[in-house]
């Protein structure tokens, strides 16, 4: 399956450090190597401060006999040096620290930031270079993997810096640091907020504008499916034109977890004839089992296509680090997203299939949903009583009746000519007739 694995296009578009749970899933499902898996952890890990975890996974790679390379080690005491005169507390403390770390001192701070900037100068002496300095160390933490210390200086950064620059820099880190410490509430604020940002008439130029509304849709999938409003989330997020726009220019991989998340949510079920029309557009950019699964279902009407197409649907969900989250229940382990997706997928091949036949054989339906034939049968009568559908099962024949009162097509159009007739004629009279009166009345005069 590793043909369907999206992780080297969404990489090109994360903080190296949100790969690393994708890495982690890959790993655990075995989809390619453990030596590929360890060397790719190994190079993400050069350009970060997590030298312990990488001498761990060189270690793994190369075997505990083998020496630490002499930069690992000299980049670890580097570390370590810096990662302690950060923390230390005391008379060596610098004042800007001093002073974030005093309660009653923070409560001096104000939203006016030029205030804020003018009032640690004249009072504490802490000029714009320390508050600066701040923005370094808070990235420096990061690096060390140390996210909720990050975000906490990335927060007091914002609150004081007046470089606008790198004031949307420190808040894609604290949306990063956020995502990292699976605070789902607080990431999907700074998304919003990151949002607001990007979308501003202000915002640097339209290809810049255009990249960074790519990486916030990359990285709002980790928070689209862990958050309990995700569902909504990304289908409100990825249908807004800009974003639909930005999809279908740089980023077709993103409709996998766009058609996730609309077969996913019964509430939203308007929105997947426009699914299916952004599909078709992009069926030679992108295409794999899920989007192939919806075009053979609800374009060609290929049911048997369809019904191989879901098959392969349970592989590529199972094996994709955001659609196949796993949880354990019991002594049991459940995938949810599989679950609902194959519950809605064969929804969809059953209304599909009855709006073109009016006498259903069961053993044919159950093949098409890829299930037995009791389960079948009691599948479908438990949904004819659910959705009260006008049908009924013949059990001697083995049949599904559809009792639909069927009217022919022509008589649907003539129908609505005539409707559409009578709308014209009364608004032309409305239009019309005020006119003679005003006619009338000013020849009378």
């Amino acid at each position: 399956m590793a043909e369907h694995d999206l992780t080297p296009r969404l990489a090109r578009h994360l903080d190296r450090h949100l790969v690393f749970p994708l890495l982690e899933s890959l790993q655990e499902r075995g989809i390619y190597p453990e030596e590929e898996i360890l060397a790719a952890k190994l190079r993400l890990l050069a350009g970060t401060n997590m030298v312990d975890y990488a001498v761990a996974i060189h270690g793994s790679l190369h075997g505990t006999d083998e020496e630490v390379p002499g930069d690992m080690a000299a980049r670890r005491a580097e570390v370590v040096d810096r990662l302690v005169k950060l923390q230390q507390a005391g008379p060596a403390l610098p004042p800007l620290y001093a002073f974030l770390r005093d309660p009653q001192l923070v409560q001096m701070l104000r939203p006016d930031k030029q205030y804020n900037v003018h009032m640690l100068q004249e009072r504490f002496q802490i000029g714009p270079d320390q508050i600066e300095a701040l923005y370094d160390d808070a990235k420096f933490l990061f690096e060390c993997g140390s996210y909720s210390d990050a975000a906490a200086y990335l927060y007091q950064y914002r609150l004081l810096s007046t470089n606008s620059e790198r004031s949307v820099r420190a808040l894609w880190g604290m949306l990063a640091s956020e995502i990292l410490n699976r605070n789902w509430d607080a990431a999907l604020e700074e998304l919003n907020r990151l949002k607001e940002i990007i979308d501003a008439k202000n915002f640097s130029s339209p290809l810049n504008q255009l990249q960074n509304r790519i990486w916030l849709m990359h990285w709002a999938l980790f928070i689209f499916f862990n958050h309990e409003n995700g569902r909504n989330g990304i289908i409100d997020l990825f249908f807004q034109d800009r974003y639909l726009n930005a999809i279908q220019t740089n980023a077709h991989h993103l409709l996998r977890y766009l058609a996730v998340a609309v077969v996913v949510n019964k509430r939203r079920r308007n929105m997947l004839n426009e699914l299916i029309s952004v599909i078709q557009q992009e069926q030679r950019s992108y295409k794999d089992p899920i989007t192939e699964f919806l075009e053979c279902l609800y374009v060609k009407y290929d049911f048997d296509s369809a019904q191989q197409k879901l098959m392969e649907c349970e592989q590529v969900i199972m094996n994709d680090p955001f659609l196949g989250k796993r949880i354990e229940i019991g002594n049991s382990i459940t995938v949810p997203l599989r679950d609902e997706f194959f519950e809605n997928a064969r929804l969809f091949i059953f209304e599909t299939y009855c709006r073109i036949h009016q006498c259903i054989d069961i053993s044919v339906l159950a093949e098409k949903l890829n299930m037995r034939y009791s389960e079948a049968e009691l599948w479908i009568m438990n949904l004819v009583k659910s959705l009260r559908l006008d049908a009924k099962i013949d059990c001697v024949s083995g049949s599904l009746i559809m009792r639909v009162n069927r009217v022919d097509v022509h008589e649907k159009i003539i129908e609505g000519l005539k409707n559409l007739n009578t709308r014209t004629y009364m608004l032309a009279q409305s239009i019309v007739q005020p006119a003679q009166a005003a006619q009338q009345a000013a020849q009378g005069d």
